[in-house]
């Protein structure tokens, strides 16, 4: 666990608690394997679009037009494969694999906090605040997703997660690609189409045919599954977009290179990249620790999280790995 300031953790939890953003249960059909056929990038041609939303979360707006070049793009979210893969030829070791510095922390610090893990959902009991739905696990991490006693057999094809967003720029960097900025996953998001999802229409599930990995039922006491995933699914599981790409929404939250801030910058128009971190907000006054994440998870209900939208987007503490939370890359063209 990465120390970024006084408190992240608490910061984090509370971020986490008001989006709805994971949860431990992995996907029910555990040897399913979606990943059939698929191309390593997609191509999303430079375009002008309207980013953002005024209509529904605040943070979304304004609204304004901007202009991204042309990119390539993961046509799906990296696996826990090619995640493996890249720890195999680099020795690297996540942020939810590393024993935090006790220096680095108040002295009040509960010892459990101190120890390696991540954080996982656990579904509340009657008169339970939302801040308690999240527990620190000692030993969770991309190989263990659950715990320590879980593990990733038979889910080569699953979107790692846990992972922080020093792991994701690190896989990145080895791929010889980077992070996608907001802008550019919003554009691959949006599907060619000015409609409020990723596909034709304004329906989350038109005609009851679902086009993304989302909770069904009112969150977080009943999920009727009828996507066919009571948790995680494999990568491709539903219908790629317009420009061949998968599960930009749902499944997973995904990061983006930005740092965050409650609202856009209408003149920041041009590839924009975001604020800078001294520019960016934060909660506390101290360093700024939030970067943009995008796309929603299988936890965003309507009852509850509306964030399975192009135009959502959602501050995440960069130094906390989650069961919610994974990424792909681009590869961006000169």
């Amino acid at each position: 666990m990465q120390k970024l300031n006084n408190g992240f953790f608490f910061c984090g939890l509370f971020l986490l608690a008001q989006s709805a953003l994971g949860q431990s249960a992995m996907d029910m059909h555990s040897s399913s394997s979606c990943l059939v056929g698929q191309a390593d990038q997609a191509w999303i041609g430079g375009a002008e679009f309207i980013m953002g939303d005024d209509t529904t979360y605040r943070e979304e707006g304004p609204a304004h037009a901007v202009t991204v070049s042309g990119f390539w793009i993961d046509a799906h979210e990296v696996t826990n494969a090619q995640f493996a893969k890249f720890v195999e030829e680099t020795g690297y070791v996540t942020v939810a694999e590393q024993s935090p510095d006790p220096a680095d922390w108040p002295d009040d610090v509960p010892a459990e906090l101190l120890q390696p893990g991540s954080v996982l959902f656990v579904p509340p009991v009657q008169g339970q605040t939302a801040e308690s739905w999240w527990s620190w696990v000692a030993g969770t991490n991309w190989r263990h997703p659950e715990g320590l006693d879980s593990n990733i057999e038979g889910k080569d094809n699953y979107p790692v997660v846990h992972i922080a967003f020093d792991d994701a720029e690190a896989y990145a960097k080895w791929a010889g690609r980077s992070l996608p900025t907001e802008a550019q996953f919003e554009l691959a998001a949006r599907n060619k189409r000015n409609s409020r999802y990723a596909w034709d229409g304004n329906e989350l599930a038109p005609d009851g045919h679902h086009h993304a990995n989302t909770w069904q039922g009112s969150f977080p006491v009943e999920n009727k599954q009828e996507d066919g995933h009571a948790g995680l699914a494999p990568v491709g599981c539903f219908e790629p977009n317009d420009y061949g790409v998968y599960d930009l929404i749902g499944n997973v939250w995904e990061w983006t290179s930005n740092w965050y801030n409650p609202e856009h910058d209408p003149n920041d128009s041009l590839n924009p990249a975001g604020p800078s971190q001294q520019e960016s907000f934060s909660s506390n006054h101290g360093p700024a620790i939030a970067r943009v994440i995008k796309g929603g998870s299988f936890l965003c209900a309507e009852n509850y999280c509306l964030r399975f939208r192009p135009a959502a987007r959602q501050a995440q503490d960069s130094g906390l790995g989650t069961s919610h939370i994974g990424f792909r890359t681009v590869l961006n063209i000169e």
